[in-house]
């Protein structure tokens, strides 16, 4: 789906009101490498590479203007007096789903995309040098997930112009040829109506173009002016070499909009053997539709505005959940007994006086929204503060779902039993109860229901994971509907006073409730999990799985100490376990950036080895499994040591993984040729020698450097 719906898709998961909504994430479907078309860096002269993207079967990034979705981008880290030209971006593609409906603008499959660095005039021949970029981009199928990567490629300084590269140079020269540019051959004039924008285009008399009938139109906007989202029509007039395209506008295009800028891609291509499969538009944008005369009489030409898209419905079910939630929130048992005896209390202070209960059942919602609203306006304000927290991919930060998990485990772990928020609020909020008056009621609105009932405490903790994933309005609407659910039996039972005698009686039936709405917390957990299974190493992921776990037992120390009428003492003691432990489970599983000359492991597999092996490499290759409790402990103690990291780099070892979590009768095939028959097993292949070194078991990292060649 596109970052449009993601957004809307992940509040239903986050709130956590009464059951977790989601769809798992998986792992990168798209390979990332940087290429070049020679084989060297002349000084001076500028050299084109390009990001090659290699994505899944039903995968694909976006373009530079994405509709719906998020460009793809690069940052460059270069050297020295290097410079880096802007993205080529070679003509789009309409994405849609198995529905039919708009992705937005991107591209899927093998795809190249050009960039012209220029190097400095004094390199040195002879030397190497290091191009490197930081690559982001967002791939989306049925569900969007971000991606980056650092890519690099070193190539050496020669002092005459290089041979192009057998492998890249033809296909970096193709994928030039397919980024769109103005084309003598054809030309373009725009009108505009009033929800619509007609677009013809004229080929040259007696230009070769001219006489081919291009198909599949679409126009790509590249500032967004024309909607991604809405279908676009095109008619040719075989008489006068023309297409008319009418294009629908997006709703917030400016009324005095100057030029019509973007990208008109042709299926069969503008050439008549198919190439030129995009020509860029740049045309003055007319105030009125007149029809062009050399298609006087075409359909086309009539500003017929097309249906616009309906709104997203994602919002709506996810206020629908709000309201629930807000609900829900008076079955606590720290809350539900208070409905009555505040009902009464106004009833009390009012009198017989129906209007004036009435008037203080409202005056109390109003503290409530107030209450909801201050709290969504300090999110803004935080948000306004820094990137992460900015509206959209705070998920893709390792560190966010990593410490939004714990959150939501320690939430859970309080609605099932494990310990109690906040016992001495519950005081502070019976004084609020006493005080009379509409201001009394207003303060028990915004104070009391949130600050003296603890068990509020589970349930605006998902609200507010949302509200991190939301633009700030959707924000202000998620809480306000939350605290209209929170306060609607007020409301109604102030309106009829009478009732409150057929609400059921408080029993043990409220905290088996509230200890059964712990599972969807549990539920969101586990979608965070897996969310960060896709962002972090295998033991990146181990590292975050027991911190989770020295998280539940800090909440549990902390209600084993802590219950009612413990001694002082015995309080303390829990407190600075709980303390402790959760500090401990912050070192443990926090997600760190890897390390700038981390090592990328390939697959292992015969024919791998044997082409390194051509190059002269050397060749480190670990059998592991997930399984394999030795293996984890080796990963963790050699390869996240910097001498280590060091080395590999320096000197270009190659690294090879073979998995054997799961049954690979290649990789057993391998173990048996060396007598072995389990794992771990690290080899190292030298340049020269015919037989790899064999390490042992248990590894550090002064065996594994110790066993590289000197």
């Amino acid at each position: 789906m596109g970052l449009f719906r993601m957004r809307r898709v992940l509040p239903h998961v986050l709130l956590g009101v009464a059951f977790a909504l989601g769809t798992p994430l998986c792992r990168a479907q798209v390979d990332a490498s940087l290429v070049a078309e020679a084989t060297a860096v002349h000084p001076g002269s500028p050299i084109t590479v390009a990001l090659h993207l290699v994505h899944k079967k039903g995968w694909h990034t976006y373009w530079v203007n994405p509709g719906t979705g998020l460009a793809t981008s690069l940052k460059w880290s270069l050297p020295k007096g290097w410079t880096a030209g802007p993205i080529e971006w070679p003509a789009p593609i309409a994405l849609t789903d198995s529905q039919g409906a708009s992705f937005g603008n991107g591209y899927e499959g093998d795809l190249l995309l050009p960039v012209t660095l220029t190097p400095p005039t004094d390199l040195a021949a002879g030397s190497k040098i290091e191009l490197t970029a930081e690559a982001s981009w967002l791939m989306c199928k049925d569900q969007c997930v971000p991606g980056d990567a650092k890519v690099s490629l070193t190539l050496p300084v020669v002092d005459s112009p290089p041979a192009p590269d057998a492998t890249w140079s033809g296909r970096i020269q193709g994928a030039l040829a397919r980024v769109p540019h103005a084309d003598p051959d054809w030309g373009a004039a725009a009108t505009r109506g009033e929800s619509t924008v007609t677009l013809t285009v004229t080929g040259r008399p007696g230009a070769e173009p001219a006489a081919h009938a291009a198909g599949g139109l679409h126009f790509f906007s590249e500032d967004g002016t024309i909607a991604s989202d809405v279908a676009q029509t095109a008619v040719f007039d075989a008489a006068h070499a023309a297409y008319v395209l009418t294009l629908p506008l997006s709703p917030d295009t400016p009324k005095d909009l100057p030029r019509l800028v973007g990208v008109l891609t042709s299926q069969e291509g503008w050439k008549s053997d198919g190439s030129e499969p995009g020509i860029r538009i740049d045309v003055p944008l007319a105030a009125t539709a007149a029809p062009p005369a050399l298609v006087t009489g075409h359909a086309a030409t009539k500003d017929t505005a097309p249906a616009s898209a309906p709104p997203p419905a994602g919002l709506l079910g996810t206020l629908v959940l709000a309201f629930l939630g807000g609900l829900i929130l008076n079955l606590m048992p720290c809350v539900f007994p208070v409905l009555g005896i505040k009902i009464l209390g106004f009833v009390n202070q009012a009198g017989a006086d129906k209007r004036k209960v009435t008037l203080h059942g409202l005056v109390f919602a109003g503290g409530v929204l107030v209450s909801f609203w201050v709290l969504a306006a300090i999110l803004s304000v935080l948000r306004a503060g820094g990137s992460q927290l900015g509206w959209g991919f705070q998920l893709q930060s390792p560190s966010f779902v990593f410490g939004l998990a714990a959150a939501m485990l320690a939430f859970a772990l309080n609605m099932s039993g494990v310990f109690e928020f906040g016992l001495g609020a519950t005081g502070f909020g019976s004084s609020l109860q006493s005080k009379s008056g509409l201001l009394g009621s207003f303060l028990t609105g915004a104070l009391a229901t949130v600050a003296a009932t603890p068990c509020a405490a589970p349930f605006l903790a998902p609200a507010l994971g949302a509200a991190l994933a939301l633009s700030t309005v959707e924000s202000f609407a998620i809480f306000t509907v939350i605290a209209l659910g929170l306060s609607t039996p007020y409301l109604l039972l102030s309106a009829f006073p009478s009732a409150v005698r057929v609400l059921p009686r408080p029993g043990a039936w409220m905290e088996t409730f509230k200890q059964a709405m712990a599972f969807p917390l549990y539920a969101t957990v586990a979608y965070l999990v897996w969310v960060l299974a896709g962002q972090v190493t295998e033991s990146g992921l181990l590292s975050a799985l027991f911190g989770l776990v020295l998280v539940a037992m800090a909440v549990w120390a902390y209600g084993r100490w802590n219950s009612p009428g413990a001694p002082a003492s015995r309080a303390r003691f829990g407190t600075l376990a709980c303390l402790v432990l959760m500090a401990s489970g912050a070192w443990v599983g926090w997600p760190t950036a890897p390390a700038a000359n981390a090592i990328v492991w390939e697959k292992w597999s015969p024919e791998a080895v044997e082409r390194l092996r051509a190059d002269n490499r050397i060749i480190y290759v670990d059998f592991t499994a997930r399984w394999c409790a030795t293996c984890q402990a080796n990963k963790r103690l050699v390869f996240h040591s910097a001498e280590v990291l060091q080395a590999f780099h320096d000197r270009n070892i190659a690294a090879l993984e073979g998995d054997w979590t799961n049954k690979d009768a290649s990789i057993t095939s391998e173990l048996a040729k060396y007598g072995r028959a389990a794992v771990p097993f690290n080899l190292i292949w030298v340049p020269g020698r015919a037989e790899p070194v064999i390490l042992p078991e248990i590894l550090n990292s002064s065996v594994v450097l110790g066993s590289l060649p000197k």
